[in-house]
């Protein structure tokens, strides 16, 4: 199997190769402000599903839309917003781990401990099953983190 610090190696180099511009923003957003590209957050984290949201069932937070499946889960949203963010920004984990802001495949996500982790799909790279390959969930949150902090303070 695999270790941490050669699963690294692969995936700068592969990182290093991708057609994905590193993104500048704080949060994985499109032109129109929508996160999640339009998926709920309510579904990832209560349903543990991606769904796809429907315009009429929005709410802003942080000057940022987020769709719903339903007026139950706008309302769900709306009283603790905080509790349905996605980590770091909504870009992929695993990138951030590697030090890079990736948007992500909206149908490729992990749930622990309460949060939602999201992960960018491409043929030469699957960072959810890099990140679930070593099954090490705290060892690459933290590194993660630290990463995040950086990254924000280098782009805001």
């Amino acid at each position: 199997m695999k270790t941490i610090k050669s699963i690294l190696i692969i995936v700068s180099l592969t990182l290093s190769t991708l057609s994905f511009a590193q993104d500048k923003a704080a949060n994985n957003i499109d032109n129109s402000n929508i996160a999640l590209q339009g998926y709920s957050p309510v579904s990832y984290l209560d349903l543990g599903l991606a769904q796809l949201g429907n315009k009429n069932y929005k709410s802003e937070y942080d000057k940022i839309t987020y769709y719903f499946t339903s007026e139950k889960q706008k309302s769900t949203f709306d009283k603790n917003p905080k509790k349905y963010m996605p980590q770091y920004g909504g870009y992929c984990a695993f990138g951030i781990y590697a030090g890079a802001k990736f948007r992500v495949d909206p149908n490729k996500f992990i749930i622990k401990d309460g949060k939602y982790y999201l992960f960018l799909n491409d043929v030469e790279l699957d960072a959810q099953q890099l990140w679930m390959a070593e099954n090490n969930h705290n060892k690459l949150k933290t590194k993660a983190d630290k990463n995040w902090n950086k990254l924000c303070k280098t782009y805001n």
